[in-house]
């Protein structure tokens, strides 16, 4: 019986070394170790690609792991496919022929030599996602130096220096490429303004949203890839979306969305709590489709002086209906409130745009037009008399906060930082107008107005074939 006993205590003993040997083993060689990573160059590359892959794995090891770590790489889509050229194309980098004569890289001769641009363009992508490249090039976004050049003066007055323009507005609108000893310029990249003009004649930037070269879903459908141009004093739609709800409710549980569901199926309710910028403007949701062209769903310009409808906006005519995408975005948002609900908040919107139109800004413009009528104001530039200024920033400041509040629903900024101010801004403008027509006196000129050096020649690439 001792002896029995005495065997099954020793069993058990070796039983627990076996164990306690295996549990060491694991701890050694367990997931949570670092071990050496290597991406595998599938058979099916081309040399050409491979070179590009092994060459920038060392000189970019960012860019490469960026790729190696998309959906592109594991698509089997390489540098090559995006970034190739024709020899005669205007955009082909001429500094990049200069890789293949180095004695110093494998992969440096003549024999890997291919043609490539720097510039990767709608077109370009156009390849593989042609509906989401045509949708693009219908949008606002595609077109905004065309838009900025027919209704802002800052340009039109040259009232900016051509860096403060590069460095400034045209970071997020684009700039119009340009090529000097087969060298992209310096005035003119690095740019991924949503509006870029680039030397194919495509217009915009895919990788404004998805930043090259992980191209990730997940990053352009947060609102953060949307806040990186709309925020400000003028266009504060990330502030304007933290403080909503739908902000909070991003704020809370944005960690657990799905945010990597495949196109077309990221759901409300089912992917995410809350609805982002894209969400609402972009994404497909119940019955309405997938869209690139940010003009859809809109019944209202808000960033207008004078709010129109979309289809009425003279600078850039949408080519749509208000009503039908007032019912898309209508059952955007039914997916997650009552019809009741919807419909109400759209009477708000529609009473906040009459009252700005006909209270604040038809009264404003009519006295401004009286100024330059008595020849009180100057036409000659823009911002150099208060009244000029005054108005602007009644209509693209508060004006702008205050609808856009109102639409977002963000209460401070509809009250606080939009009609409360734009009452201030009125009635200093209307103070300021009354005294100069009162005395007959012409408004105080900035004689000194600084850096209003800029350009005033519209660059013939953004204007329409028809003009």
């Amino acid at each position: 019986m001792k002896k029995g006993l005495l065997m099954a205590m020793l069993m058990i003993g070796l039983a627990g070394f076996v164990i306690s040997g295996a549990t060491i083993s694991y701890a050694q060689t367990g997931k949570n170790l670092a071990k050496e990573k290597e991406f595998r160059i599938e058979r099916s590359m081309p040399k050409e690609a491979v070179a590009c892959i092994e060459c920038h794995k060392t000189e970019n090891p960012g860019i490469f792991a960026d790729w190696a770590n998309s959906r592109h790489a594991a698509a089997n889509i390489t540098c090559l496919d995006c970034h190739r050229a024709e020899e005669f194309d205007p955009d082909v980098s001429k500094e990049h022929f200069k890789q293949y004569q180095r004695a110093d890289q494998k992969y440096g001769t003549q024999e890997y030599k291919i043609p490539i641009s720097a510039v990767v363009t709608p077109r370009d992508c156009s390849r593989c996602h042609p509906d989401e490249a045509k949708q693009y090039s219908l949008s606002k976004h595609a077109n905004t130096l065309e838009i900025i050049w027919k209704i802002d003066p800052w340009l039109n007055k040259g009232m900016t220096s051509d860096n403060e323009r590069t460095t400034g507005c045209l970071h997020c609108h684009g700039t119009i490429l340009k090529m000097k000893d087969g060298k992209l310029t310096p005035e003119t990249w690095p740019s991924v303004g949503v509006g870029r003009i680039n030397l194919d004649g495509s217009r915009g930037s895919c990788t404004s949203c998805h930043t090259r070269h992980l191209f990730s879903m997940m990053e352009a459908r947060k609102p953060e890839a949307c806040g990186q141009c709309h925020l400000g004093p003028d266009h504060p739609q990330i502030e304007l979306f933290m403080e909503s709800k739908h902000g909070d409710l991003y704020t809370a549980h944005g960690d657990d969305y799905n945010w990597d569901a495949a196109p077309g199926t990221w759901t409300p309710g089912v992917d995410y709590r809350g609805p982002t910028c894209a969400s609402c403007h972009m994404s497909g949701s119940g019955a309405v489709l997938t869209s690139h062209d940010v003009t859809e769903r809109l019944s209202w310009e808000l960033q207008a002086p004078l709010t129109v409808r979309p289809q009425d906006f003279k600078p850039f005519p949408a080519k749509t209906n208000w009503v039908v995408e007032r019912e898309k975005m209508s059952a955007i948002c039914m997916q997650c409130h009552s019809k009741l609900w919807v419909e109400n908040y759209y009477h708000r919107v529609d009473q906040t745009v009459k009252e700005y139109n006909e209270v604040y800004f038809k009264p404003a413009k009519k006295m401004l037009d009286d100024l330059y009528a008595k020849g009180l104001l100057d036409k000659t530039k823009f911002f150099d008399e208060k009244p000029e200024l005054d108005y602007y920033y009644l209509w693209h400041h508060e004006g702008r906060r205050a609808r856009m509040g109102v639409a977002m629903m963000a209460p401070d900024y509809a009250w606080w930082h939009g009609f409360y101010d734009c009452k201030e801004r009125y009635n200093d403008f209307m103070e300021h107008s009354r005294d100069l027509i009162k005395h007959n006196r012409k408004a105080y000129k900035a004689t000194d107005y600084p850096n209003a050096t800029g350009n005033t020649t519209k660059p013939p690439e953004v204007l329409p074939k028809t003009q």
